[in-house]
């Protein structure tokens, strides 16, 4: 699905959401209520001034004083690869982007990420991966660092890791793995109106961040669930 059939679909009475230098930002009815849409569309690269303007978008989502939804869409490059940005310290805007998210979702907006394109590495974890649920559509591409990547940090030939991608979902992109892995919680119907299907995902969010346990159940992840319970049990005292 194309950025304007989601938004079609999402909001048949219509909408404000607009797109500037592929950058994402508005609003439109939800049921009773309304949702905020922030996001990168066409594939665009996120640097710099791209993680300033969506962090302002968001900031303004929190300020408003009420529990509006905020929903990302994403359809990126990876972090945008410029002297300029990494010399600004890229690194750190992405922090931030990931941090009003989570200050959102704590101050009560529920946050859904949906990936509908293509995201990879520093773009993907700031915006999709930073909110409470991540849902997907059929044709996604999502990874945190391609293999060809991977190959050159761990000096490993590719073959070798396409091989292992095959049987481990933690360690591979594409859809099918982050959703084994319970990155991506759910992949969305784009036959079937998404307006539902997202009052659905907020409707169904608890307190607790539950991916390690979708992993587990799904095979994908099959050691972080317990691993996280032994942690939170050894923080307590238990």
């Amino acid at each position: 699905m194309t950025l304007a059939d989601i938004l079609a679909s999402l909001f048949p009475a219509g909408h404000a959401v607009r797109v500037t230098d592929g950058l994402v930002s508005g609003d439109g009815p939800l049921g009773a209520s309304r949702l905020a849409v922030v996001g990168i569309a066409d594939r665009t690269a996120l640097g710099v001034d791209g993680a300033c303007t969506l962090s302002r978008h968001v900031l303004d989502v929190v300020q408003s004083g009420d529990r509006t939804p905020i929903l990302v869409v994403v359809d990126s490059d990876s972090q945008r690869m410029s002297r300029r940005d990494e010399l600004l310290g890229l690194n750190e805007y992405l922090a931030h982007l990931a941090k009003t998210l989570l200050l959102a979702d704590a101050a009560g907006h529920p946050t859904l990420g949906l990936i509908y394109g293509h995201s990879a590495a520093g773009a993907f974890i700031a915006t999709a991966l930073a909110t409470r649920v991540l849902a997907g559509l059929p044709g996604a591409d999502p990874s945190v660092m391609d293999l060809p990547s991977v190959a050159r940090v761990t000096k490993l030939p590719l073959e070798t890791l396409q091989a292992m991608a095959r049987d481990t979902p933690v360690f591979a992109p594409g859809l099918d793995n982050m959703v084994a892995a319970g990155a991506v919680h759910a992949v969305l119907d784009p036959d079937s109106p998404l307006g539902p299907q997202v009052e659905a995902l907020i409707g169904q969010m608890g307190a607790d961040d539950i991916r390690d346990r979708l992993g587990l159940e799904r095979g994908g992840r099959p050691v972080a669930h317990t691993i996280a319970a032994r942690v939170a049990q050894d923080a307590g005292g238990g």
